[in-house]
């Protein structure tokens, strides 16, 4: 019954976030593999970080962003960020910066982050956030922005490590 209750707030939760709010996103189109179909200016954000800083997209302006929104109960999610993990130490010295914006509980999110040994920043994510990329339809959905500050690519759901990783020698 609890785990019924459990599954249901979330079902809830992610309902409430696709459907609330217009968005300013164009939208993306599957051509391409998920190819967003006109770079647009991705939403500048302010956001409370799991280590008590502060994560603002602005900081990251002339690096190459990979923006996840992910949960901690999400196993696609939990799939995706060894590797991560794997591409921030890899490439981050090269101008790469990923960002975790966590739909999350602030507790869970810093056990989480702790147990995997996260080494980008993460953020707790909004709502309002959320709304402001088009709405998140699923977890993980992840941005690719470039070093302009542009929305390139948009993801829903697992990819592999190397279609990132593509993506960032493709903008490099």
């Amino acid at each position: 019954m609890k785990k019924l209750l459990s599954l249901s707030l979330a079902a809830l939760f992610m309902f409430s976030l696709v459907s609330c709010g217009s968005s300013k996103a164009p939208k993306v189109t599957k051509e391409n593999g998920n190819t967003v179909a006109k770079a647009y200016a991705a939403p500048d954000f302010s956001l409370p970080g799991i280590d008590g800083s502060t994560v603002k997209l602005s900081d990251y302006k002339g690096k190459i962003v990979i923006l996840d929104f992910w949960a901690t109960w999400c196993p696609p999610c939990k799939a995706e960020i060894p590797f991560f993990i794997e591409l921030q130490t890899q490439y981050g010295k090269d101008g790469l910066a990923i960002i975790g914006a966590a739909l999350d509980d602030a507790e869970k999110v810093k056990a989480f982050s702790s147990q995997y040994g996260i080494n980008y920043p993460v953020a707790l994510a909004d709502r309002d956030t959320a709304t402001t990329y088009g709405g998140i339809r699923g977890i993980p959905t992840t941005f690719v922005i470039d070093k302009k500050g542009n929305v390139v690519r948009q993801y829903v759901g697992y990819r592999p490590k190397e279609v990132f990783e593509a993506d960032f020698k493709a903008l490099k």
